[in-house]
């Protein structure tokens, strides 16, 4: 007779909604130390996603380590491969999960591109 181990139980995926990937977001930006996070509100003013998250990393890598974490929660969590553009370079990460866009810049390199002005009457809300 032979002996076999117990297969475990697969992961319940977390249900995926946009306000679910902007929690995860929001939650692993801060974890890893993310600075002046600011969330947009795109519902009804675009058609690309629902939010947009804008924030900074102090270093090339710093912003390519906040976006490799933020990545590998989306697919513990989700069972999400999200689209990222950046994350070699460091200077600005560009992370599609369909729903939420979440751009993580160098400090100057966002300075030089000003997002948030494109956006600025569109609902932007720091976060603390």
């Amino acid at each position: 007779m032979t002996a076999y181990a117990a297969r475990p139980e697969p992961k319940a995926a977390t249900p995926l909604s946009s306000s679910a990937i902007l929690d995860l977001v929001l939650t692993s930006l801060d974890d890893d130390k993310a600075e002046d996070i600011v969330t947009i509100d795109l519902h009804g003013k675009s058609a690309m996603a629902d939010h947009m998250v804008i924030c900074t990393g102090r270093s090339t890598r710093q912003v390519s380590a906040i976006a490799s974490k933020l990545l590998d929660r989306l697919k513990e969590t989700f069972r999400l491969s999200a689209r990222s553009e950046g994350k070699d370079i460091g200077d600005w990460v560009l992370i599609d999960t369909g729903d939420v866009v979440v751009h993580i810049f160098r400090p100057e390199v966002r300075e030089f591109y000003q997002l948030e002005k494109m956006w600025q009457d569109s609902g932007r809300a720091p976060v603390a």
